[in-house]
């Protein structure tokens, strides 16, 4: 998916978590994660371990029969947890997930993707669990050790020196009240290295995957990127990309109060790559795959929209090198 691979790259062994809300396409996301993970160079042995805590009856139906359909099962291995299940069941899903995930990263030395979702209904079944123990509560009725339950969870993604394997965990929550500062997020983003938040705004303009660049971020990826990992330009890239659509969301909204016509040629040239990198680079299909090439050629085309001289954070020499206009393409 570019926007995971080209802006907030995944490094082995990281722990990342999706921040979604309520009738967002976490679930979607999901399974299309499952579908089309893969390991980067050359063939390793690889393998994902899904689990869906409390979920619906339905979204419990649509990954066996999303994974069933495509072919995802092979290398997966799904547990589900309906919302009907015993709340013990609940707390005990991705501790079994995990287990699952540390047998085959460290007896069988392979790459383990782990997918949790959706942690918010985890954390909902603490709180149950720890109101019938009769326990003091912490913040909004949650335990106050949720903290340290949390992170017996996630850091349990790593590597170890001795074994090829690694765990990589996605963890997925819903946002109460798309409120990031709520416990679950708040502590779940203490734990974790970053955080991929989902944008609302982005999903009712009818863009998928709707992830909010400005508020998203890889605290690994500079280690996982550049010459040898993904391409020397990553990098560089990477921060232009973002560069560029911040200032085009800036002049956005100052073209709300003032208005287009007010706006310089220039500014006008990164509206418009602020428009065509949500629906271009963010957006993407259900079902189509990117290779991290495919995605750094398409920032290219985009930053190509902007004057040779504004791409201020990019080495002359990848310019001269990736740039459409030297590469014989059409700016």
């Amino acid at each position: 998916i570019s926007a995971i691979d080209g802006l907030f790259s995944i490094v082995r062994g990281q722990k990342l978590p999706i921040f979604s809300g309520s009738g967002l396409p976490h679930n979607r996301i999901a399974a299309q994660i499952v579908r089309q993970a893969r390991v980067l160079g050359k063939e390793e042995k690889f393998a994902i371990v899904f689990a869906a805590i409390g979920v619906p009856y339905d979204d419990a139906m649509f990954f066996i029969d999303n994974f069933k359909k495509t072919g995802a099962l092979e290398r997966t291995i799904a547990l589900i947890n309906t919302a009907s299940s015993p709340v013990i069941e609940r707390i005990a899903t991705p501790r079994v997930a995990l287990t699952i995930a540390e047998h085959l990263a460290w007896s069988h030395d392979m790459h383990v993707l782990v997918i949790l979702t959706d942690m918010t209904f985890y954390c909902e079944a603490l709180r149950e669990l720890s109101a019938a123990r009769e326990e003091v509560p912490g913040r909004r009725g949650y335990p106050g050790y949720m903290y340290t339950d949390l992170a017996t969870i996630y850091e349990r993604a790593g590597r170890v020196h001795s074994k090829k394997g690694s765990i990589t965990q996605l963890p997925i929550l819903t946002m109460p009240d798309d409120d990031i500062t709520h416990p679950i997020p708040d502590l779940t983003g203490y734990i974790t290295e970053g955080q991929l938040v989902l944008s609302r705004q982005l999903w009712m303009k009818g863009i998928y995957p709707p992830f909010d660049p400005l508020m998203s971020l890889s605290r690994l990826m500079k280690d996982g990127i550049g010459e040898g990992k993904t391409r020397e330009d990553h990098n560089n890239v990477f921060m232009q990309l973002i560069s560029a659509y911040a200032e085009g969301i800036r002049l956005r909204e100052l073209s709300v109060i003032v208005g287009t016509e007010t706006l310089t040629q220039r500014d006008r040239k990164y509206l418009e790559f602020a428009d065509r990198f949500e629906r271009e680079f963010i957006g993407q299909g259900e079902y189509e795959r990117r290779t991290i090439e495919e995605t750094l050629d398409k920032g290219w085309e985009l930053l190509a929209i902007l004057p040779e001289e504004e791409l201020k954070k990019i080495k002359v020499e990848y310019i001269k090198k990736y740039h459409p206009k030297y590469k014989g393409g059409n700016p």
